[in-house]
Order: C-alpha cells, then structure tokens, then sequence
C-alpha cells in the first residue's frame, strides 16, 4: 500500500502540467467553433433575406395585364428594404448588425428574371482583428459573407 501511496504523491504535479499544455489548444478549439457557427448563421439569415427579397421582386415584377417583366424604382425600394429590415416600409432593425440598404443590388437581368445581391461585412464575435500577441502579424477577422438569388417572375 506504501508504494501506491508514493507513486501518487509522484503524479501529483502532472495532472497540472497537462492541464497548463491542452488548455491553450482546448480554447482555441472553443472559440474557433463558436466562430464558425456563427459565420454559418450569419450567412444562413443573409441568405434567407435575399431568397424572400427576390420572391417579393419576382412576383411584383411581372405585368399580367401586359404581359412584360417591369422592375420599377418602387418595387426595387421595396426589395431592398424586405432583405434589410426583414419588412418593405424599411423601420426597424436591421436583420444582421450593420447591414444596410447599400448593401442590397436588385438588377433585372433579362428573360423576366431578378437577381437579388447582397453583401455583408462580417466582423465575427471576437471582433475586426484578432491579436497574435508579438508571434507574429495580427490577424484580421473581416470576410465579406454574400448571397445571391435568381428567380423567374411569378
């Protein structure tokens, strides 16, 4: 019984060794896959308010009495404002941080078709930079997160 009673006294310090060596790496793990889940619902949201901004363009868009594919400045307005603020009178808040209506493109692109673009700055949670605390250049957690519909008028 001694000699187990020595072999642990001997294994005391490493259980903290191991702990000071696999918990920088365990973090990191952490926050790299809160990071990119994140990114996953930010362009998730992106995606989904472009895809019902061109349903709205789509079916707005086409004349049935005339018969013609007509996108007007309105129904662009209109879109723009669904996509970014998630409603077409364009009040509230918008459906991702810092997205705004400059960052929306409603283009007719023939065929009596509308292509909805947007574009979003995505910082990510730990913010715009992430320091490489004097290993190296810092760096930078800006990516340009955008989606893309075509739709064929309704």
């Amino acid at each position: 019984m001694s000699a187990a009673f020595t072999l642990s006294r001997r294994q005391q310090g490493v259980a903290l060794v191991e702990t000071a060596i696999c918990l920088p790496l365990l973090l990191f793990v952490m926050l790299a896959a809160a990071e990119i889940t994140y990114a996953f619902l930010q362009h998730n949201t992106l995606t989904k308010a472009v895809r019902d901004g061109a349903r709205h363009a789509a079916g707005l868009a086409i004349n049935h009495s005339l018969r013609r594919f007509v996108l007007t400045p309105a129904i662009v307005s209109d879109t723009k404002s669904l996509v970014v603020f998630g409603d077409t009178s364009g009040t509230g808040t918008a459906v991702l941080p810092n997205f705004t209506l400059g960052d929306v493109t409603v283009t007719d692109v023939g065929g009596d078709i509308v292509e909805v673009r947007a574009t979003y700055a995505y910082t990510g949670i730990l913010g715009p930079v992430l320091p490489a605390f004097g290993l190296g250049s810092d760096l930078s957690l800006l990516y340009n997160l955008e989606a893309s519909i075509r739709m064929r008028g309704l």
